[in-house]
């Protein structure tokens, strides 16, 4: 469940359906790649086509959904959860990967409608933010864990019921809380839709942080979701339930930085906190091709965990001090759309060079690509703090009004 930003407080309904569809998406981190190696004789590339095309739902489902959302918010909720997990149930019946491929990108669709655009109060943005996904990413982190357990001791297809179960559960908490309000002020009027989008784009600082999205999550599906787990299988010889507990690391040390980056990104700026992050999360995933002995893997999963972590909240939270209040119900939607884009991008590349030079390579692709990003980060950081304060300035204004 993706939350592009949200209030400082959150009604524990909200808290409890992102974990609940996290958990149910964790498990089948590490246990689908060992599925669609073992039933369809998948290579790298058939593996990275998984997020592929489910990205590919998500992004044709955004725009509809994210209007849909503010006038029937709930119900489509719930209609989501309940399409993933009916694709769960279907995908276990699947003959063939063709079959497979296109209910991975049905449940993309259900994913779109589980989006929430609630623009969070702007001196605690980088801490709520963080606080969803704390939340996200808890489930992600028990979901990891037990994934290759139960890929192991329950069968090949028990993660994929035990994601239709949590997605059920989730259906059921998002129905017992009251519907999702509506922010006027975020919402733009009919005679100004047409101009929004354009005006969000010609904002300072807007495109470089949508690829600073895109890019970190190419990354995180592309090599770490999918190629990742196939390294520990292959180059370490782990066996599933140690490829799930190291996975599990991972998550866990992004859990432990996501407050850190969120405030610290609210106390001290956030290209101060974005940039040397994007560069350590570079250094850490570039040695990762070097490393084989468990011991040393596990650590560094953690590593790169937190380092993914720290810079996890900023982008979202310094978009919405780009742009007037106005127009950030617009400017996240777009940001959403850069994030399935990445999504969509970034598996195909990483699972091309993985098959065409060596599992190591999507490794050092990422790097070189988030070393890139945080030079353009750190170039354009003046420029960004100049925006920033001209928004302030312009949202005291009309608040004197």
């Amino acid at each position: 469940m993706r939350t592009f930003g949200t209030r400082p407080r959150l009604p524990i309904t909200v808290l409890a359906a992102a974990f609940l569809f996290n958990l149910g998406q964790g498990v089948l981190r590490p246990s689908m790649p060992l599925y669609l190696q073992r039933v369809f004789a998948a290579n790298y590339r058939m593996v990275t086509l998984i997020p592929v095309v489910f990205g590919l739902g998500k992004w044709i489902a955004s725009l509809p959904t994210g209007y849909l959302l503010n006038r029937r918010g709930r119900p489509l909720m719930i209609s989501g959860l309940l399409l993933i997990a009916l694709i769960d149930v279907a995908s276990v019946m699947a003959s063939n990967y063709a079959a497979f491929l296109g209910l991975r990108a049905r449940g993309g669709v259900g994913v779109a409608t589980t989006a929430m655009v609630n623009p969070p109060a702007a001196q605690r943005r980088g801490r709520a933010v963080s606080l969803l996904l704390i939340s996200e990413t808890s489930g992600l982190l028990v979901g990891s864990a037990a994934g290759g357990w139960l890929y192991q001791d329950a069968g090949v297809t028990s993660p994929f019921f035990f994601e239709a179960a949590c997605m059920g559960i989730a259906a059921v908490a998002v129905g017992s809380w009251a519907a999702l309000p509506t922010d006027k002020a975020t919402a733009p009027r009919a005679s100004q839709k047409r101009h929004a989008l354009g005006e969000v784009l010609r904002t300072r600082g807007v495109l470089v942080m949508g690829v600073t999205n895109a890019v970190l999550i190419a990354i995180q599906t592309g090599t770490l979701v999918f190629l990742f787990p196939l390294y520990l299988f292959k180059r370490a010889g782990l066996g599933p339930e140690a490829v799930g507990l190291l996975v599990s690391l991972g998550v866990f040390g992004r859990l432990v930085a996501l407050w850190l980056g969120g405030s610290l990104s609210d106390r001290w700026g956030r290209i101060r906190v974005l940039a040397p992050g994007l560069l350590a999360y570079a250094v850490l995933l570039g040695s990762m091709s070097l490393l084989t002995h468990p011991l040393l893997l596990g650590v560094w999963s953690f590593a790169i965990g937190a380092a993914a972590g720290l810079v996890a909240p900023v982008p979202t939270a310094l978009i919405s001090d780009l742009v007037p209040r106005s127009l950030q119900g617009v400017a996240i939607g777009w940001l959403r759309t850069m994030t399935d884009g990445g999504q969509i991008v970034g598996p195909l590349v990483m699972g091309f060079f993985a098959d065409a030079i060596d599992l190591s390579a999507p490794f050092l692709f990422g790097a070189a690509l988030l070393a890139t990003t945080a030079w353009q980060c750190h170039r354009q950081a003046a420029t960004m703090s100049v925006a920033v304060e001209e928004t302030a300035v312009t949202a005291s204004d009309g608040q004197g009004e």
